[in-house]
């Protein structure tokens, strides 16, 4: 169901997406959500327009640190859930395992006695079967739809005779404007219709329905009307966000939308006024910028912008480095230039006035010989360790740590394992903080002006450290494919786990004076990173 261009290329779903098929006459719809903590928001908007969840785990990994975020959320929720374990027809397959594992992760994130007498499907999504238990027969998928009919109730229907429908989620078309999507709670809706918004300001608007939309598998389909119980795409609001209220009169309550979790990391983009301006994109100007940010927001409910007092620079928070990125490289492909700050963390208050900041599980896996320089630098970073669980070869971590001490982390841990280590992290809990984390001990020399490189420049600064090119050469080409390599390897290291082969730590700078150090270039309070 990933249908955007990143999550085709790095394997991951970022957006949440709906479906729907018919099996002898029942409907069901399916929403597929992230599973990484960073685009939380994408699971806790869909939680009003879903009844069950299918739980999807593999059969010799078991559950991931992203399994207990998208659990835990389903929980809260009341969600009936379903047990898929996924992938049998592996030769290193240990179902039975991964199923007490899964039964434990349910004991600890607090299921009900009914959430905990849950259904269980084994299954190969590659060969397209799957079976109650593993001794039986398997031909195709009935099973697993015979225990979604049975097990995930049918939508909860809303007594109130009239239209109600909270939006869930946005589309867009370029012909029919703005598509808002989410379920019927009660009466019917038909093409025509007068309609009214209840924005979160308390505004109403009206308007009249222009078109609906279904889905009938992957593709969107046109219908005339919809019932209650009914996922449909709705046109007719330009104006309309997410968590909005769509009625018949101005006079009608707003549906309750559900909470979300609060921003941890914070960033700057700014408009680039680098020597490098205007080379890369068509959108340049702070005005294109704003634009952009706002239309994110509008469909990315866990995003927060606001204006700064610079001109030019936007404040960003965000769930994690992660979403940052995803919002960055998006915007780089659809033709905009700027830079990027550093993240930072935002910070709490206790009732007394102490300072809070934000502390997240850190679950690791690495080689069982890298185990001794991890614990070490999870330690700088003022984590706690609370549990190790030894494999055969690698060993699992369990830890706290301030999400200060998450920025950087996952550069050391692929450096230090060689690509081989893997890592995820879920908020926890505002708590006091922990002191001073340490920077970095080692420095980068950067040009600060574009031109040709030459020799008497060169020969002033060779001693301060190793040169990365020689007299006479672009250093506008150079610097820009130490930009692009420093994106693609620090998206790639995100989401698949593996670095790209580094470039040496030093950059050549061309003349005597070194404008910007390592700590500077990475930690200061001036932008520094060019998309």
């Amino acid at each position: 169901m990933d249908s955007m261009d990143l999550e085709r290329e790095k394997g991951i779903t970022i957006r949440a997406k709906n479906a729907s098929f018919q099996w002898k006459g029942y409907r069901i719809n399916i929403v597929d959500t992230p599973g990484h903590a960073d685009f939380g928001g994408e699971v806790e908007r869909i939680m009003k327009m879903v009844d069950g969840v299918l739980l999807v785990v593999d059969a010799h990994d078991g559950p991931q640190a992203q399994t207990r975020f998208v659990l835990r959320k389903a929980m809260e929720n009341k969600l009936k859930p379903v047990v898929v374990i996924n992938k049998i027809d592996r030769e290193n397959a240990r179902p039975h395992k991964v199923l007490d594992l899964v039964f434990d992760l349910f004991v600890e994130l607090k299921a009900t006695d009914q959430q905990l007498d849950f259904p269980i499907i084994y299954a190969s999504a590659k060969d397209g079967f799957a079976t109650r238990e593993l001794h039986e027969k398997h031909e195709d998928m009935t099973p697993l739809f015979e225990a979604i009919v049975q097990h995930v109730p049918p939508p909860k229907i809303s007594t109130e005779p009239f239209f109600q429908m909270l939006v869930s989620n946005l589309d867009y078309s370029d012909y029919l404007g703005r598509i808002a999507l989410g379920r019927i709670v009660s009466g019917r809706v038909a093409v025509g219709d007068s309609m009214v918004c209840v924005h979160r300001d308390g505004r109403r608007e009206r308007a009249t329905v222009t078109a609906l939309f279904t889905h009938e598998g992957l593709e969107q389909v046109e219908i005339k009307h919809a019932n209650a119980g009914d996922i449909i795409g709705l046109t007719g609001f330009e104006d309309v966000y997410i968590g909005e209220t769509l009625t018949d009169r101005e006079e009608r309550s707003p549906l309750q939308f559900v909470d979300i979790d609060p921003p941890t990391i914070r960033m700057r983009i700014l408009v680039n006024d680098s020597p490098f301006a205007g080379r890369d994109g068509k959108f340049v100007t702070a005005r294109h910028l704003r634009e952009r940010l706002v239309r994110e927001t509008r469909g990315n409910v866990s995003l927060q912008v606001n204006d700064t007092d610079t001109a030019g620079a936007f404040e960003i928070n965000a769930r994690g480095e992660m979403q940052i990125a995803i919002l960055v490289e998006q915007m780089r492909r659809e033709g905009y230039e700027l830079m990027v700050s550093r993240p930072e963390v935002i910070f709490g208050r206790a009732a007394d006035g102490a300072l809070l900041e934000p502390l997240e599980n850190l679950y690791v896996d690495l080689p069982n010989e890298n185990l001794g320089d991890i614990l070490q630098s999870i330690a700088n970073r003022k984590g706690e360790i609370l549990g190790m669980d030894h494999h055969a070869s690698r060993v699992s971590i369990e830890a706290v740590i301030p999400t200060r001490g998450l920025i950087g982390f996952e550069t050391d841990l692929i450096n230090l394992t060689r690509g081989q280590g893997l890592m995820s992290h879920l908020f926890r809990e505002y708590a006091p903080f922990k002191g001073e984390i340490g920077g970095r001990g080692r420095g980068v020399m950067v040009s600060m002006e574009s031109g040709v490189s030459t020799a008497y420049a060169l020969n002033s600064i060779q001693e301060r450290g190793r040169l990365f090119i020689g007299p006479q050469e672009d250093m506008s080409t150079w610097k820009q494919r130490q930009n692009h390599f420093d994106c693609a390897s620090a998206f790639w290291t995100r989401t698949r786990g593996n670095a790209l082969p580094p470039l040496p730590r030093s950059v050549t700078v061309l003349q005597s004076r070194i404008s910007l150090n390592r700590d500077r270039f990475f930690g200061g309070s001036e932008p520094t990173y060019r998309a």
